[in-house]
């Protein structure tokens, strides 16, 4: 039983399925249990809400070592320990592959849930967290600059600010004191940064009626993406655009969030554009049809 203060429940849920969401080559159990953690907690506290318990599914193959579950296990209740929550239970069955599924719970307190649906003309854009280093971590791995088959997923690169990318990318870390404060702070409407900046933000224009405009200028600051350490993954992987991982990149669960004009922004919220009339995102006045971000079904 859990317990409920509030007459509402905040809840999500979500699906990851190894090969098309994580690799045991290049992710740990440990790892792949606090993501897992992290990418539904993220959810809940882009509502406002306080994280509270997770319900876990966990479907494996029979010869899956008892110490992975056991380690995966570490990596879910760590991770939960972090944003105030707990492991709740779930269930175990068979499968071919290891496939899990996650429901995160949390509690309003008594206050209004932040949606998609809020953001008017006029809104500040803001996010707290960190943009582009999962992605960028991802792509040293696909480059082969970063294994993890040898050692269940710790090898890095030797230099520090890829490694740091590359572990972003197997750990990500939501601000999960963000959530609240931003509701607190008066948010018109939040989302968690799972698919991609732009691609994440087109939800929030599309439920709003608004047009969000992004100002790039702004992506380069240090409490919104490590530009340094990205400019060098960028370089060492022959000089790809960087800030394309900041527009599009996912899983680095920061969150995104618009505030009524001259809101004094709480703690660790970086204002990185505007809100408008008409439709789509936009990035310095202009629509950008390359930075699409994840799709389940065409990756």
């Amino acid at each position: 039983m859990i317990r409920a203060p509030d007459a509402r429940v905040v809840a999500s849920t979500d699906l990851l399925v190894e090969g098309r969401h994580f690799r045991q080559d290049w992710s740990g159990p440990f790892d792949i249990g606090c993501k897992a953690a992290a990418q539904n907690l993220a959810d809940v506290v882009a509502m406002g809400a306080r994280p509270t318990a997770l319900l876990v599914g966990l479907a494996a193959p029979g010869d899956l070592p008892v110490r992975w579950a056991e380690d995966f296990f570490r990596g879910l209740a760590e991770e939960c320990a972090i944003a105030g929550a707990s492991v709740a239970g779930g269930d175990v069955s068979a499968a071919d592959s290891v496939m899990l599924a996650i429901t995160a719970l949390g509690d309003l307190a008594g206050t209004d849930p932040v949606t998609r649906r809020g953001a008017h003309p006029g809104d500040l854009l803001a996010v707290a967290g960190m943009l582009g280093s999962s992605a960028a971590g991802l792509a040293l791995l696909a480059a082969g600059l970063a294994s993890g088959a040898a050692d269940g997923g710790t090898s890095a690169p030797a230099d520090q600010d890829l490694a740091g990318l590359v572990a972003a990318h197997r750990r990500p870390r939501p601000p999960y004191a963000a959530g609240p404060q931003a509701a607190a702070a008066g948010a018109t409407s939040m989302i968690d940064i799972s698919d991609g900046l732009v691609q994440d933000l087109g939800h929030v224009a599309a439920a709003s009626g608004v047009a969000i405009d992004i100002q790039q200028g702004r992506l380069a600051a240090g409490t919104v993406a490590a530009a340094g350490a990205l400019r060098a993954a960028a370089a060492a992987l022959g000089g790809q655009d960087w800030l394309a991982w900041v527009l599009s990149g996912g899983e680095d669960h920061a969150l995104a969030a618009t505030f009524p004009p001259g809101t004094f922004l709480p703690p660790g919220w970086s204002s990185i554009g505007t809100v408008g009339t008409g439709s789509g995102v936009q990035v310095d006045g202009r629509s950008r049809s390359d930075l699409d971000g994840w799709d389940h079904f065409r990756h």
